[in-house]
Order: C-alpha cells, then sequence, then structure tokens
C-alpha cells in the first residue's frame, strides 16, 4: 500500500463531502493513474463511497436537511440498475472506455457544480415519475458499472432546476450516492467479485476521517471552489489518459 494513495483517498473525501459527494470519480481517477485493475477499481470505489456518504447522512439528518419524501423515489429507481451494472460482465477495455468518458463528463459536471448560481427562490420541485425514473435509472446503472455514485451528476441537474435548498440537494446526492454504491457492489459481489481488504482496509480509514473532517468544515466559497476546480482538472486529464490508452 503505498502512503500517497492514502493520503489522496483521504484528501478527496474531505473535499467531496462539503458538498455531500462520495468521491467516486477522483478515487476512480486517482486508482487508473497508480495502474490498479479493473476489478480492484470498482469495489474500492463504492465501497469508500459508502463509508464517506453515510457519515454525511448522520450530519444531514440531525440537521433536518434529508428529505426522504423527494429523495426516495429518486433513489429507488437506480438501485435496481446499480445492482444490474454490478452484476454486468465488462470486458476491460469497454470498461476503462465507459470510465473515461464518465471521467470526462464528471469533470464539466464538477466545474457546473462551481459556477454560482443566481439566488434561489422560496419556491421548490418535485419531479415527476418518468424524471425520477429516468434520472435516477441511469445515473445507477452509471454507478453499478463504473463506481462512480453518481451523486456528482445528480447534483448539478438538482441545482438547475432549482429542486430544493443546497443543503438539501447535499442530503439527497449522499443519500442517493449511498444507495446505488450499496446496490453496485451487491451486484458485482453477486457475479463473483473477490475485495482485496489488504488494500481496502487502509484506503476506508483515510475516506473516513477525511469524510467527518469535510462534513463538518466550514471552508469559504472560494477555496472549495478553488479545489474543487483543481480536482475536475486531475479528473479530466485521468479521463483523456484512459481514453488515449484503451481506444
Amino acid at each position: 500500500m503505498e502512503i500517497e494513495l492514502v493520503l489522496l483517498f483521504f484528501g478527496v473525501a474531505l473535499l467531496y463531502a462539503t458538498a455531500g459527494f462520495g468521491g467516486g470519480s477522483s478515487y476512480l481517477a486517482i486508482m487508473a493513474l497508480f495502474g490498479l485493475s479493473m476489478l480492484t477499481l470498482r469495489p474500492v470505489a463504492l465501497l469508500c463511497n459508502i463509508v464517506v456518504v453515510s457519515g454525511n447522512l448522520w450530519i444531514f439528518w440531525q440537521n433536518g436537511h434529508l428529505n426522504l419524501k423527494k429523495t426516495a423515489p429518486l433513489a429507488l429507481a437506480g438501485i435496481p440498475m446499480a445492482f444490474a451494472g454490478g452484476y454486468w460482465r465488462l470486458s476491460e477495455q469497454t470498461f476503462f472506455i465507459l470510465l473515461g468518458i464518465s471521467l470526462i463528463a464528471a469533470a464539466f459536471a464538477m466545474w457546473i457544480q462551481s459556477r454560482p448560481l443566481s439566488q434561489q427562490s422560496n419556491q421548490t420541485k418535485t419531479l415527476p415519475v418518468a424524471a425520477n425514473l429516468s434520472i435516477g435509472g441511469s445515473l445507477g446503472l452509471l454507478a453499478g458499472l463504473t463506481g462512480i455514485g453518481g451523486g456528482i451528476f445528480l447534483s448539478p441537474v438538482l441545482h438547475l432546476i432549482r429542486w430544493d435548498k443546497p443543503k438539501v440537494i447535499a442530503a439527497a446526492a449522499s443519500f442517493f450516492i449511498f444507495c446505488q454504491s450499496i446496490a453496485g457492489i451487491s451486484g458485482q459481489l453477486a457475479q463473483g467479485a473477490k475485495i482485496e481488504w489488504n488494500l481496502v482496509f487502509p484506503l476506508l480509514i483515510a475516506v473516513w476521517l477525511g469524510g467527518q473532517i469535510g462534513v463538518r468544515a466550514t471552508a469559504s466559497r472560494f477555496s472549495q471552489v478553488l479545489v474543487r476546480n483543481l480536482t475536475a482538472l486531475l479528473v479530466l486529464y485521468a479521463g483523456f489518459n484512459i481514453l488515449w490508452r484503451y481506444l
């Protein structure tokens, strides 16, 4: 276990927890740059997601930000698709091409998330059933296939449609990631995936500590945006690097 990997995972968890994310896209980017195999990447990213967002959810629940009535339909729509994605046996080339495209998309989603939005109105929106099914299902499938929890794509969409207040959206993203990550790794285990606990355990400790600090952090808006933009550059570089190698 390289200490650099542990420290990077700690930093990613700290950053992402401030926005309610698990960090799956950056964990995958880092592991891909370290040359870890497809069989290692997906379960490690999903387990780290679960550890980070479970801490987020507890804090959001205590502070009254988790609106299960609005969030549950999105999450429930994705669960069967996340399980199917985790169970789906992909070739190494197909997986890494899909991962590369997903990381590039995630980088742009992070930049969108970093842009200041106009003043929120007091009105909030509830998505229709068809939107819950399409958004939740597609992001759930992506979570199972790649190990990206989906919150990094869900959150900008909810902000753009003024779905609810920022803290409620962050809580919704955490709940969505938690559900999809559990379903995704369940599908992988059902398909016969093995977890390398000697690799995973130090990383889980690192992301738990980072997540606990991050969800309580009061960093300035400027510093959060700066670090998030730099992280997006890392994710973008990893995405293009993967596509260069596997296309």
